[in-house]
């Protein structure tokens, strides 16, 4: 007998969403050649195949090498009932706490984007009251206690007519971080904005959208010609030296022969501390735009940020353990404007081990706690120096004399979203990026949020599709622990 040989290597079994309907589907991950695809079949739609990496070594890597052990919240919010996905809330199945916990605060904004996950616009007149904004807040603290980083954010954040009130009220709560993410026009255009967001550091940054230096990129993805926006939002900053993140929203064929000079432009900004960049997600409004003809993974955009730019090399760049197949780091030191990688420097038996889900150094229990420490999203550009300059005095032949400062550290980082073509079980439970949902009393995963419970999505689209699931199972609510 000839023995049928597959054209791929079939690396594990999981479960997904049906691109079209969205049930939980049986799916596996294959290898075929240097790419690696999500393989999902739906009893009505059939076949599903998408491509999750094009660079199988690294993909591998991350998966196998770059894990820690699961930090969850304080308590879960949900019970287990219908299963994953379908009990956001926090439910006790997922299996990590909120590094970046976002707040939205109004359904407004003063640009309509042709990409937003919110399809936020000048026509969504709703401003979340502040007493609703409180519950959001109180929740978040009952699930993280001290949280890493609040993200306040909408529609535009700046918009909201007490938009200062929240920020005191945010202040009033021990959030370590605060992060304002806006598209900066009222930082570039009233006066006196940018100074007085500034009176909110040191533990505040701005989360800026830049996402082309260009007229075209900017037109298809925001709708506007936003460069001298940015580059007058940009001087005020620079002025008050008020940490920021430029952050790129990155579509394929579009803006994304553009990630080393936007780095490249990036440090040499006296406020700014980093770039995240972030592929686009299928979800709220993606006009132009298709995913499963122009999808781009997290290693194409890491391997662009590579061609680009010969500042970093594959050693810089390298999987978050928190949730290493949507996130990747480098840290480099800021010094007159030039940027020296970092990451590439730590010899990688520091980051890697032959186990699965261990980051240890020869044993070294220290040196393992610090670099958990150090490579995570939940970090301030002051934490962030703090968690470099520890774990670089760790390290054998990598003196660190003075502590670093907040303004010496730069990151890089890709945030990749799950949306409903990529999004699989195993990895959307190690999501570590939430949101607060409106009613005050659930956080969730960014990414099933945007598929399931944004506005009218979870009455709509979810509410039969949990029906259909206590049907077929008939099982009662698993309760959450005491």
């Amino acid at each position: 007998m000839t023995a049928r040989v597959r054209p791929y290597l079939f690396y594990g079994a999981t479960q997904a969403l049906c691109s079209t309907c969205l049930r939980v589907v049986q799916a596996k991950e294959i290898i075929q050649g240097n790419d690696v695809f999500l393989l999902k079949h739906c009893p009505i739609h059939g076949h599903q195949r998408v491509l999750l990496a094009d660079d199988a070594g690294y993909w591998r890597m991350a998966r196998e090498r770059y894990l820690k052990p699961p930090e969850q919240v304080a308590a879960p919010n949900t019970p287990l009932k219908y299963g994953c996905p379908y009990d956001c809330g926090i439910c006790p199945e997922h299996e990590q706490h909120g590094c970046v916990a976002v707040l939205e605060v109004t359904d407004h904004c003063n640009l309509r984007c042709p990409t937003c996950y919110a399809a936020s616009g000048p026509d969504r007149l709703t401003h979340r009251p502040m007493a609703v904004i409180e519950r959001m807040l109180d929740r978040i603290i009952a699930n993280e206690v001290e949280p890493d980083i609040v993200q306040i954010s909408g529609g535009e954040p700046t918009t909201h007519p007490e938009f200062f009130a929240i920020l005191d009220a945010c202040r009033r709560r021990p959030i370590r971080h605060l992060m304002l993410n806006t598209n900066g026009l009222r930082i570039a255009t009233e006066e006196g904005f940018a100074e007085r967001l500034a009176a909110y550091a040191p533990a505040f940054e701005i989360y800026l959208q830049f996402d082309s230096q260009r007229k075209e990129p900017l037109l298809a993805l925001r709708g506007a010609d936003l460069r001298d926006i940015r580059r007058k939002a940009l001087d005020k900053l620079n002025a008050v030296n008020l940490s920021t993140t430029l952050v790129v929203t990155v579509r394929q064929g579009l803006n994304d022969d553009e990630l080393g000079t936007i780095i490249d432009f990036a440090a040499a900004q006296r406020c700014v501390r980093g770039v995240t960049i972030q592929p686009v997600q299928e979800a709220g409004r993606c006009d132009g735009h298709d995913t499963r003809t122009d999808r781009l993974t997290l290693t194409a955009v890491r391997r662009k940020i590579l061609e680009q730019t010969s500042l970093f090399t594959p050693a810089d760049l390298i999987p978050v353990p928190c949730h290493p197949d949507c996130l990747a780091m480098a840290y480099a030191l800021k010094i007159d404007g030039k940027l020296v990688p970092l990451t590439g420097k730590i010899d990688p038996q520091v980051l890697l081990d032959h186990g699965r889900n261990t980051i240890i150094y020869e044993g070294d229990a220290k040196i393992r706690a610090e670099v958990v420490k150090a490579f995570s999203t939940a970090h301030s550009p002051t934490s962030a120096a703090g968690a470099i300059h520890r774990l670089l005095c760790c390290l054998p032949g990598f003196a660190a004399q003075a502590p670093l400062k907040y303004d010496q550290i730069f990151r890089v980082i890709i945030m990749r979203f799950l949306d409903r073509h990529d999004l699989d079980l195993r990895s959307v439970r190690k999501s570590c990026v939430h949101i607060a949902h409106p009613d005050g009393k659930r956080i969730m995963p960014f990414d099933t949020f945007n598929i399931f419970y944004r506005d009218r999505l979870e009455a709509d689209v979810l509410a039969p599709l949990r029906q259909e699931t206590a049907a077929a199972w008939q099982q009662p609510a698993v309760p959450i622990p005491a």
